[in-house]
């Protein structure tokens, strides 16, 4: 049986209390912005652009982690690791697997 914690739902009804009415437009655009974040991630790969790859894990490690995403987040976070250390070599999986646990993030956020 796995361990792993697609979403935190303690930090998601922590957020729904907190922001009440604008939960909904905080997951609809954190869903948006995913989807562009994907591509960053992406086409910084195919251009080898390290800096831009880093910047653009770090950036989505942190709405991730904000959206109560951790395992997305630590997925963000060893892209973001390699890319500091400039080891780009091989991270087509990462990305597979950071866009694989999108999906179940996405089909959890559906059923809240």
């Amino acid at each position: 049986m796995s361990t792993e914690i697609h979403i935190d739902k303690d930090t998601l009804m922590t957020l729904k209390e907190v922001m009440e009415e604008e939960f909904q437009l905080l997951i609809d655009t954190f869903l948006s912005d995913a989807e562009q974040r994907l591509a960053a991630l992406r086409d910084c790969l195919a251009r080898a652009d390290s800096t831009g790859l880093r910047a653009a894990a770090h950036s989505f490690k942190g709405s991730c982690s904000n959206i109560g995403a951790p395992l997305m987040a630590q997925l963000c976070a060893r892209v973001e690791d390699a890319a500091v250390a400039g080891e780009l070599d091989g991270l087509a999986p990462a990305l597979d697997a950071i866009e694989a646990e999108h999906k179940i993030v996405v089909a959890a956020l559906g059923e809240l």
